[in-house]
C-alpha cells in the first residue's frame, strides 16, 4: 500500500496525500470529510495532480518552498492557512536582506541602488528571526544584495529553529564553493534558489551586468546539489526572456535541480524606468501554455508563482514580509513602502500595522497597478 502523508490530522477529519505515478493525489477521511473538505478545496486544489520536488521515505517534500511533510513546520503552516481563512493573517514567508553588497548590476535589482554597503549586524538578523518565528513563519530566506559575501551567513541559519521554519537561500551564485556548500548544508538551510534571467550565458550577463555570472550561477547549482541541498532556479519573466521558457526548463533537466520557478518582472527599483516592459497578455497565455505542457513531461517540478497570484491574490501584506538591509519593514521585496523599522519598534506592531492596510486585499499585485504607483508610491507623475 502506498504511503501517506499526513497534511493535517484530528479524530473527525484528515487530509493526506499519496504519491501515484510521480504525482501528488490529494485525498480526505473522518466524519467531517464532506464538510472540511469543500472549505478547504482551493488548499486542496494547489497541491492536487502536481508533481513534487522530492519523495523521501519518511517525508514528502512538495516543493522547495513548503516544509516537508509531515514536520512541526508544516502543520505551522496548515495553521497559518486556517487563520487567513478567519481573517487573521500570518507573514508566511519572510524575506531579510542581510546585505547590500553584490557585485551585480541587476537590470531588475529591487533594492535601491544607494552605492554603500549597508548590512544588518548579527544580533539584529537574529532578533529578526526570533520575532518573526513567534508570528508564525515557516519560510526564512535570506537574501541581499549578494548574501553571500555576508561573513557569518551559516551562523545565521543555524539560528532558524527547524521545529518552526525552513530556511533558505537566494543568491546568484557568487562566491559559492563546494566547501561553502557543504557548510550551509550542516548549518541547516533547506533550500537554495539560484537566479537565472536568460537560458543563455549571453543574455543572464547582460541582464546582471557582469560578465561570467552565468557560469558562477551554475557552479552553485552543482555545488548545492553535491553537498546534498534542495536546489531550484528561480527565474524572474520578464519581455527579455518570456520566449526562452522551454530552454530554462531543458536547462533544469540537464543540471538536476529540484524546482524551476517563475516569478513576474514588477515595475519596481531600477526597473521602474521601464515599467511598460511587463508581460502582455500573450506572453501570459504562452507561459500558462508552457506550464500546462511541461508539467506533464520527463523534469523537475514548475513552481508557477504568477498563476498562483492569479488565483490566490497577491501575498503581499497578507502573507509575505520582506526586510531591507536598513531594518526597513516592507510588505514584499517589490513595493518600496516602509511600514516600520525593526531597529526602533518590533515586528509584530509593523506586521500588524501592514496587514490592517485596507490597500491589501486578495486582488492582483498592486505595483502592476499605476495608480497605486503614482498614489501611494509617488513613482509616477
Amino acid at each position: 500500500m502506498r504511503k501517506k502523508y499526513y497534511f493535517y490530522k484530528n479524530p473527525l477529519f484528515k487530509v493526506y496525500a499519496r504519491v501515484e505515478d510521480g504525482r501528488v493525489k490529494m485525498r480526505t477521511s473522518g466524519i467531517a470529510s464532506s464538510v472540511m473538505g469543500s472549505l478547504i478545496m482551493g488548499m486542496m486544489d494547489m497541491f492536487d495532480d502536481k508533481k513534487p520536488s522530492m519523495v523521501e521515505k519518511e517525508q514528502l517534500i512538495y516543493s522547495t518552498w513548503i516544509p516537508p511533510i509531515p514536520s512541526r513546520a508544516f502543520d505551522r503552516l496548515v495553521s497559518s492557512q486556517m487563520s487567513a481563512m478567519r481573517g487573521k493573517y500570518v507573514p508566511e514567508q519572510i524575506t531579510i536582506s542581510v546585505t547590500e553588497e553584490c557585485p551585480n548590476k541587476c537590470l531588475h535589482c529591487a533594492l535601491p541602488d544607494t552605492k554603500n554597503k549597508t548590512r544588518l549586524s548579527p544580533d539584529t538578523v537574529k532578533s529578526i528571526v526570533d520575532q518573526t518565528q513567534k508570528l508564525g513563519t515557516t519560510l526564512i530566506i535570506f537574501d541581499g544584495g549578494e548574501p553571500l559575501l555576508y561573513e557569518g551567513l551559516e551562523e545565521l541559519i543555524a539560528h532558524v529553529d527547524r521545529s518552526c521554519a525552513i530556511a533558505g537561500l537566494f543568491t546568484s551564485g557568487v562566491g559559492m564553493t563546494q566547501q561553502r556548500a557543504s557548510g550551509l548544508k550542516d548549518a541547516g538551510l533547506f533550500m537554495l534558489s539560484v537566479s537565472l534571467d536568460s537560458a543563455y550565458e549571453e543574455g543572464h550577463d547582460h541582464m546582471r551586468g557582469r560578465e561570467g555570472v552565468f557560469r558562477e550561477a551554475l557552479n552553485a547549482i552543482y555545488c548545492g546539489l553535491k553537498a546534498g541541498l534542495l536546489v531550484g532556479i528561480y527565474v524572474v519573466l520578464s519581455p527579455q526572456n518570456i520566449n526562452e521558457l522551454d530552454e530554462f526548463y531543458e536547462l533544469a533537466k540537464e543540471t538536476g535541480v529540484h524546482e524551476l520557478s517563475f516569478y513576474e518582472i514588477v515595475p519596481t527599483g531600477r526597473w521602474q524606468d521601464h515599467y511598460k516592459e511587463v508581460l502582455s497578455e500573450e506572453d501570459h497565455r504562452k507561459f500558462d501554455d508552457f506550464v500546462e505542457r511541461a508539467s506533464h513531461s520527463e523534469g523537475p517540478r514548475i513552481f508557477p508563482i504568477p498563476q498562483v497570484i492569479r488565483k490566490l491574490g497577491c501575498f503581499a501584506g497578507r502573507r509575505w514580509i520582506h526586510i531591507t538591509p536598513q531594518g526597513d519593514v516592507l510588505p514584499c521585496a517589490c513595493m518600496p513602502k516602509p511600514y516600520g523599522n525593526v531597529h526602533k519598534e518590533p515586528l509584530a506592531s509593523i506586521w500588524k500595522r501592514i496587514y490592517r492596510d485596507p490597500v491589501f486585499t486578495s486582488g492582483p499585485c498592486l505595483m502592476r497597478e499605476s495608480e497605486f504607483r503614482k498614489k501611494q508610491l509617488g513613482l509616477e507623475k
